[in-house]
């Protein structure tokens, strides 16, 4: 059997279940694609080795690997292939790298860089990618929620887009602003004469043939644009800043304007967490990469509650 009938086979039999898999499945149809769609049977330890590696070792390695042993079980039991090709012994990994937070100077010049993916076989490729970084910004989303977005998700009229089926199987409303409201009318003008080849379902975000865009190819494409917008890789940092980093830099954003304005920025938490769909404070609170900027508004507030706490004595 081909690499893609196996992977087809194991995520219609796992999500039969209830588990969804996005991540992995993600993981496995690149695995199909880097390895030509071969028999897996043909597919050697070699070939498997190089593609948990990638381009660099980098923290991807487990989570590919994971997607991978998954297969190689499903595919083990049903005598698609005799053994696992996995490797025995895991590889040192580079440390987790550090959530960039870009300035608002930077955001813009990401946003103007888009320019350098303009083609004349694909002239909507540019304006498609604008609008990618607006929505992570501007409504605070993961990459892949952008991405899994359809037509019918976009509630002009009430400024709303629906987040379906997020990383914890929960749907949400996200309200957006007048200006990513307007950004988003102007793209699906530019949006509606493409191909829809599932209707109102049909992806928001999409490629000149109408067809959903691949993460891994979004993040290669926005590497792009990093470098067109001279962002370089931080001091002490292995690997650039990422898209997802957007996300990051949207919610260290709100806080410092909430600092800024002198709400209570503890009461204000839980409101944070629930437009980024987290199942609980917890993981905005470590979501939030202290910046100096944050570090700066937290000890000017410390500062006049200390000096209230003096005056009262």
């Amino acid at each position: 059997m081909s690499t893609l009938d196996v992977v087809d086979a194991y995520l219609a039999s796992r999500r039969a279940l209830g588990v969804r898999l996005e991540r992995s499945g993600r993981s496995l149809h690149q695995f199909v694609r880097e390895t030509g769609n071969a028999p897996l049977a043909d597919i050697g330890a070699e070939t498997v080795d190089r593609f948990l590696r990638g381009r660099a070792l980098s923290s991807s390695w487990t989570s590919k690997y994971h997607a991978l042993a998954g297969l190689y079980r499903f595919a083990v039991a049903r005598g698609y292939v005799a053994t696992s090709p996995l490797p025995t012994e895991r590889p040192k990994l580079p440390p987790r790298q550090t959530p960039y937070i870009y300035s608002t100077e930077e955001l813009q010049r990401l946003v103007d860089a888009t320019a350098v993916l303009y083609s004349r076989r694909s002239t909507l490729r540019a304006a498609t990618y604008r609008t990618l970084l607006l929505l992570l910004y501007g409504a605070g989303m993961r990459v892949s929620e952008a991405l899994g977005l359809q037509l019918g998700d976009v509630d002009l009229r009430q400024r709303i887009v629906t987040v379906r089926n997020t990383k914890f199987y929960k749907t949400r409303l996200v309200p957006v602003g007048p200006r990513l409201s307007e950004e988003l009318a102007a793209h699906l003008n530019r949006r509606y004469p493409l191909a829809m080849p599932d209707g109102g379902a049909s992806a928001l975000l999409c490629s000149r043939k109408g067809d959903r865009l691949f993460y891994e190819d979004v993040s290669a494409m926005f590497q792009q644009v990093r470098r067109a917008a001279g962002i370089a890789c931080p001091a002490g940092e292995l690997r650039p800043p990422r898209l997802h980093d957007i996300r990051h830099t949207a919610a260290v954003h709100r806080v410092e304007a909430w600092y800024r304005d002198g709400k209570d920025v503890q009461r204000l938490l839980p409101q944070l967490a629930t437009y980024l769909g987290h199942v609980s404070i917890a993981s905005t609170q470590r979501y939030l990469q202290m910046t100096p900027q944050l570090l700066q508004q937290a000890s000017q507030r410390f500062a006049i509650y200390a000096l209230q706490e003096v005056d009262r004595d």
